[in-house]
């Protein structure tokens, strides 16, 4: 039999993975894996957990949970071995964009077919995304929200934090060089590099994104009039952002984004706190296999 380690958040969006535990492991069992689970917790290092071994490394969790297995993958050397994602956060901006089902039986029926796709991944100075790296406003909504407050009221609570936001940002000072050379300097409000088409719950903010492309989709918000800020806000909720004036959108494979010295810029990656600016991001083309 085939072996299967698999790693599940129980504290990710309503908390039901665990509910489903046995029934996956049968499932499994059934299409000829050896289940191996391991509940990430306080205490518990997940990167002894992964290595060679197994044949299939799966993961259930929101986009932060995928993003630090993504990592570990990477950083050792294991994305060789296809990958399943088990859909279980708040808003699972990879997974609807992949249109993975929620219901574990499903997902166990992709894996049990064997079919893998290789897709493309992000990388932020030495941080790894398979969606979206971020910064400026909104950018850390995920990384500020108690954890308490995701699992009562859902997507509500990012909403909630943004609104609080908006009225305490100040505008990034950015210099942006593409991989041709070009250079933007922009005062920007919010930058967003997309592997996939969506985030934050909103699913087409880049609608020609593509994961298989090579390249990442760049969103550089420019700092505006007062005024204008409604017009952005409604396209972006509406997913038509890339055709605002005041939005720099391009695609590349390679960009670096600098920072003015007196303005201190951290990052989001996939829900994950990521490196300050200065940063190269680059699109790795083809750098995992998923059952999709």
């Amino acid at each position: 039999m085939k072996k299967l380690r698999l790693i599940y958040n129980p504290f990710s969006g309503e908390r039901t993975f665990g509910g489903n535990l046995d029934l996956c492991i049968e499932l499994l069992q059934k299409a000829g894996y050896i289940v191996c689970p391991v509940r990430i917790g306080d205490g518990i290092d997940i990167s002894e957990t992964l290595s060679d071994d197994f044949d299939v490394i799966a993961v259930s969790g929101g986009d932060g949970t995928i993003n630090i297995v993504l990592n570990l993958i990477m950083n050792k050397g294991l994305n060789h071995i296809p990958l399943a994602v088990f859909p279980s956060g708040t808003v699972n901006d990879f997974a609807s964009f992949l249109g993975l089902s929620k219901n574990p039986e499903n997902i166990c029926k992709i894996i049990a077919e064997g079919k893998a796709e290789e897709l493309d991944v992000g990388k932020a100075g030495d941080k790894y995304f398979i969606n979206v790296c971020a910064g400026g406003l909104f950018s850390d909504i995920s990384t500020s929200i108690d954890n308490n407050l995701k699992a009562n009221i859902g997507k509500l609570a990012y909403y909630m934090e943004a609104l609080r936001q908006i009225t305490e940002y100040k505008p990034l000072k950015l210099r942006i060089t593409d991989s041709n050379g070009r250079v933007f300097d922009e005062d920007v409000v919010l930058f967003l590099c997309l592997n996939s088409s969506g985030t934050g719950g909103i699913k087409n903010l880049s609608p020609a994104a593509s994961i298989q492309d090579g390249l990442l989709d760049f969103l550089f918000i420019r700092d505006c009039d007062i005024t204008e800020i409604p017009d952005i806000l409604l396209k972006y909720f509406m997913g038509r952002l890339t055709k605002n004036k005041n939005v720099l959108y391009f695609k590349d494979s390679r960009v670096k984004i600098e920072a003015d010295k007196r303005c201190k810029c951290t990052t989001d990656v996939d829900g994950e706190l990521g490196s300050n600016l200065p940063l190269t991001i680059e699109n790795i083309h083809k750098a995992v296999r998923l059952f999709i």
